[in-house]
């Protein structure tokens, strides 16, 4: 059965700007309301500055209006499929922790709840969008 979430990951992830790693990822990035919006990775020489395809999913997203997100589609071409890094992990966490986060490669699937992911994650006392 086709996913539509995550031929966008793929799909984004044609996009990725990688030349120093070569490691392209796209990633997906579904809002309560149904709405997608995806990311791809961008290095930069100044290596600290790149911003992974998870971070830029979410950025879009964010900067469209959306505040709540149900499903996460990180893709690479990889066995087994990567799990988001910890800093994106931590962003994520900023808008719960129920997020299902899937992974997938050519080949294979993984998932996982962000809260498996990022056990006991640091949160503010109080989130303005709460």
């Amino acid at each position: 059965m086709a996913d539509p979430l995550l031929d966008a990951a793929w799909k984004a992830r044609e996009h990725a700007w990688c030349p120093y790693s070569g490691f392209a990822v796209g990633a997906a990035l579904e809002s309560d309301d149904g709405r997608w919006y995806a990311g791809c990775n961008v290095e930069n020489a100044s290596y600290g500055l790149t911003v992974c395809a998870e971070r830029a999913a979410v950025s879009a997203a964010i900067a469209a209006g959306a505040r709540r997100f149900r499903r996460l589609v990180v893709v690479a071409d990889c066995d087994p499929p990567v799990s988001p890094c910890g800093g994106c992990r931590q962003v994520l966490a900023e808008f719960g922790e129920e997020l299902l986060v899937e992974s997938a490669s050519r080949t294979a699937r993984r998932s996982w709840q962000l809260r498996d992911l990022l056990p006991d994650a640091f949160k503010p006392s109080r989130r303005a969008h709460d």
